[in-house]
């Protein structure tokens, strides 16, 4: 992926001067807490936050308190995120503007062990996620040390892949279907409320997917492999794949993100359409 001398956002907050430790777990949560909240889903999406919410018996959302800058112009992994997200920035302003709309990007905020966000006590150990009540994307970097050594999913556009399906959420809540799915999910049983879930997740998937496309035929900045690199992220954070590397059975009516399968299945819709009609998740029979 030839990104190095991209257009960069300035939607970047760094906050990792005023946290700290890292990857490994910080504050009360304890390490099982934290391990139920991966096997839900935890790695990519908006659902951890809300796990964790509930194992440690809820609670007053947590606000920002520490002041929030720009990354240092040497740190290249954020100049990478940077990129990336300036370039989702404009493929999706592009597309709402095409649509009549006005696309209002997310904060991306740069965080290191634990940060307060609108949706609770974010911990790196959750991975990735977008909180829509501050309608900000929260990343560790050191996540992406995870997502080689740990899970197997090397190569760039396997981290722009992340960035992009939380970007996808944003864009959910930006067309106003978190909302309604969340009212949706209230009234519902936990195994009913799952499945919305996956549809959830899968949508964002088939978000970044859509994103790959148009930021491709702009940019031209793919290398042969990268597409492979991003489907080969997706296939390793499928429910099913997570439950069975923690050695655990496989339980459907637990799953919140989708199958491997189905999580590669698509991002490819996305990125071989481009089309947001593709990624309707909600009123198709089979996943």
């Amino acid at each position: 992926m030839r990104w190095e001398g991209g257009e960069e956002s300035s939607n970047v907050e760094d906050v990792r001067g005023s946290g700290g430790g890292g990857f490994p777990i910080g504050g009360g949560l304890g390490i099982g807490a934290i391990v139920i909240a991966l096997i839900g889903g935890a790695i990519f999406g908006i659902n951890p936050l809300t796990i964790l919410s509930m194992l440690e018996g809820g609670g007053a959302p947590v606000q920002q308190q520490a002041p929030a800058h720009a990354p240092p112009a040497n740190d290249r992994s954020a100049k990478f995120v940077s990129v990336v997200l300036r370039n989702t920035e404009v493929v999706w302003g592009q597309l709402f503007q095409a649509g009549g709309a006005t696309y209002h990007p997310p904060k991306l905020v740069l965080f290191r062990g634990s940060y307060p966000t609108a949706c609770g006590m974010g911990q790196a150990a959750m991975g990735p996620f977008y909180c829509p009540g501050d309608q900000k994307v929260y990343i560790d970097l050191s996540f992406f040390d995870v997502l080689h050594d740990r899970l197997g999913a090397s190569g760039e556009f396997a981290q722009a892949y992340v960035i992009a399906h939380e970007v996808g959420h944003h864009v959910q809540d930006e067309l106003g279907i978190t909302q309604k799915v969340d009212s949706q999910r209230s009234r519902m049983s936990r195994t009913q409320a799952n499945a919305v879930s996956v549809r959830v997740e899968l949508q964002a998937d088939c978000f970044a997917g859509v994103w790959a496309h148009h930021s491709q035929q702009s940019k031209n900045w793919l290398d042969p492999g990268d597409i492979e690199s991003a489907m080969n992220a997706a296939s390793k954070i499928g429910d099913d794949t997570l439950q069975r590397s923690a050695g655990r059975a496989v339980v459907p009516e637990s799953f919140t993100h989708g199958t491997s399968a189905q999580r590669q299945h698509w991002f490819q819709a996305g990125y071989q359409t481009g089309s947001l009609k593709a990624c309707d998740t909600f009123n198709t029979a089979s996943l």
